[in-house]
């Protein structure tokens, strides 16, 4: 019974040592003063990290916006992605060239896409202002300066690149469900509202909540967008927590600061986990 163990061993240490370990050094440090720039030794200072988060106004700003990123985009993900899904499950001529040409966004790496639109949003030679201004005669705005469009920017970059890849999972199931149902629906007289709502969400609804329990993590934890298209600006109104992080450790050098930071997104992505199980568990019964 030993030989099974002892063949997965190794494979067991280096998991061990590449993600149980940096975690563990994670939640140690976030105890620990390790503020560079102000000569910290790694010091044991008990919860002071955690208490320095409560009154530091860049990381409110932070935990809200990432909350409004994290819920609208999730929304706007189960609204357009499946309605996506829907389409590319109809029968017309040349849908497998469009089931490949709309999975383009989510191929492009998030840096490209977030340096794009950093290009595509910018108030004087992007092309967003031009196409309106071809609409609306004269129209300039600058998007990214202004906090409550540059959050907005910022929610429909991150929609448009990953939606697509939403919808190709959500049409993988849609494809398991038999037409042979559908045509019985409709031989019994259930129109189109009735069909999509008492056959297609039931038998779609646990790819559907499986799925959104990896976007809402990629969300939560996404800041290569953020980095790339904003900056966390203007005045960190599109910082979120993981490129507050980021900001704390490489720029800051406070690494015991960065640490509580990352303690807390782990317990909210958690507390998400939790949450997305449960409802997940609804669904199945």
């Amino acid at each position: 019974m030993w030989i099974p163990w002892m063949m997965i061993l190794p494979a067991i240490m280096i998991r061990c040592l590449t993600t149980l370990y940096p975690v563990i050094m994670t939640f140690v440090n976030s105890f620990r003063n390790m503020d560079v720039i102000k000569g910290g030794q790694g010091e044991f200072i008990g919860l002071q990290n955690y208490l320095k988060l409560f009154s530091d106004d860049k990381i409110g700003t932070s935990m809200e916006f990432t909350i409004m990123f994290t819920v609208i985009s999730m929304i706007f993900h189960l609204l357009l992605g499946v309605a996506l899904a829907m389409m590319l499950n109809m029968k017309f001529k040349g849908k497998k060239f469009l089931r490949t040409i709309v999975l383009i966004p989510w191929a492009m790496p998030m840096i490209v896409a977030g340096r794009a639109a950093r290009w595509g949003f910018n108030g004087t030679y992007g092309f967003v202002n031009d196409l309106i201004a071809r609409v609306i005669n004269g129209f300039h705005f600058d998007w990214l300066v202004n906090a409550d469009t540059a959050r907005i920017a910022v929610i429909i970059v991150d929609l448009w690149k990953d939606i697509p890849f939403f919808a190709i999972l959500v049409l993988a199931s849609l494809q398991y469900i038999s037409a042979d149902v559908y045509e019985a629906a409709k031989i019994d007289g259930a129109g189109v509202f009735r069909t999509f709502f008492s056959i297609t969400v039931p038998n779609i609804a646990k790819t559907v909540m499986s799925i959104s329990i990896f976007f809402t993590m990629w969300r939560v934890t996404n800041f290569e967008l953020v980095y790339a298209m904003t900056s966390g600006g203007p005045h960190d109104s599109t910082s979120v927590l993981s490129y507050r992080i980021l900001i704390e450790a490489f720029n800051n050098l406070n690494l015991g600061y960065a640490s509580a930071i990352a303690v807390v997104l782990f317990i909210i992505m958690l507390i998400l986990s939790g949450v997305n199980t449960l409802a997940m568990k609804k669904v199945s019964d």
